[in-house]
């Protein structure tokens, strides 16, 4: 049987020949893109064109006179802290959340049928846009929403109350609702292959429902809440459509930064802010991977 198997598995094509088809196009579509972003950050510009010389103008306006207003934040710091904001208050809302579906999906739900069910039927809101989504919440909060409405009707205010639409709050509403299934998916996945004996052993042992939370179910899914923490953090950090939509225009964002300075056709600016943005991503991402190794844990 050896020796029958040995010819087939010297005409197997070498591991880096398969996976270069993949590597090109992540190559043609993400590194390449990537670099020009890099090197058009670095150009000078004028009012009506990119001269291609290079300068670190378009870094060194971004964050011009931050130092000198000390204590006082810059607008391109504040705005920077204002999204890292949104960031961890999203991330708490949708880990708290997401984790509590997917413990009730993979510990309380029986049946495999009936998991799978539940599961997709939390992919329903993604068989619409984003911004239809967001966009359903208007006459829930607005002023003569549905909400105020019965909120005044059982004579809990006398106003309209203004903070429910257009708001910080209506914001971090549209996040948790749009993003809350990406981390539902991963820490799903990750309980699912959580060995059940495990468990059983945790309950035997005296472990009370608590103690077997914390001490087995958690640091199992830590692959799980890392990954999901990470597709949060991304994509809040870039988005601009939902603070503009949600916020009323009112909120201002790093994400928004780079669209209006591509609408004012300053593009090295913008790939300058793309830039920044970026590394301002993966220096969040690189703190979870510090606590989590996700390649070693997967």
């Amino acid at each position: 049987m050896a020796t029958s198997r040995a010819p087939l598995e010297s005409q197997g094509l070498p591991g880096w020949l398969q996976a270069m088809p993949f590597g090109l196009v992540f190559a043609a579509f993400f590194v390449l893109p990537l670099c020009f972003v890099i090197m058009v950050s670095f150009w000078d510009y004028n009012e009506y064109e990119m001269i291609p010389a290079f300068t670190t103008r378009s870094y060194t306006e971004s964050f011009e006179g931050c130092l000198a207003d000390l204590p006082n934040l810059c607008t391109m710091l504040a705005t920077y802290l204002s999204t890292a904001k949104f960031c961890l208050i999203v991330w708490a809302l949708t880990l708290s959340i997401g984790f509590t579906v997917a413990y009730f999906l993979a510990f309380y739900v029986r049946s495999a049928t009936t998991q799978m069910v539940l599961f997709l039927v939390c992919t329903i809101p993604f068989w619409t846009s984003n911004v239809i989504r967001m966009i359903s919440w208007i006459p829930l909060l607005g002023r003569n929403g549905l909400v105020n409405q019965l909120l005044m009707s059982a004579h809990l205010v006398n106003a309209p109350v203004e903070w429910l639409l257009y708001s910080q709050f209506s914001v971090a509403l549209a996040f948790v609702h749009l993003f809350t299934f990406f981390m539902v998916a991963p820490i799903f996945n990750s309980m699912m292959r959580i060995d059940r004996r495990l468990i059983e052993a945790a309950y035997d042992s005296g472990a009370s429902a608590w103690q077997m939370l914390t001490n087995v179910i958690m640091p199992l899914s830590k692959p799980g809440i890392a990954i999901g923490s990470i597709f949060v953090i991304t994509i809040v950090m870039g988005d601009y459509i939902t603070f503009s939509v949600m916020g009323g225009g009112q909120i201002a964002s790093a994400g928004k930064i780079v669209a209006t300075r591509l609408d004012a056709l300053q593009f090295p600016p913008a790939a300058a802010s793309a830039v920044i943005l970026l590394v301002a991503t993966m220096v969040i991402i690189g703190v979870l991977n510090r606590i989590v190794d996700i390649r070693k844990e997967l």
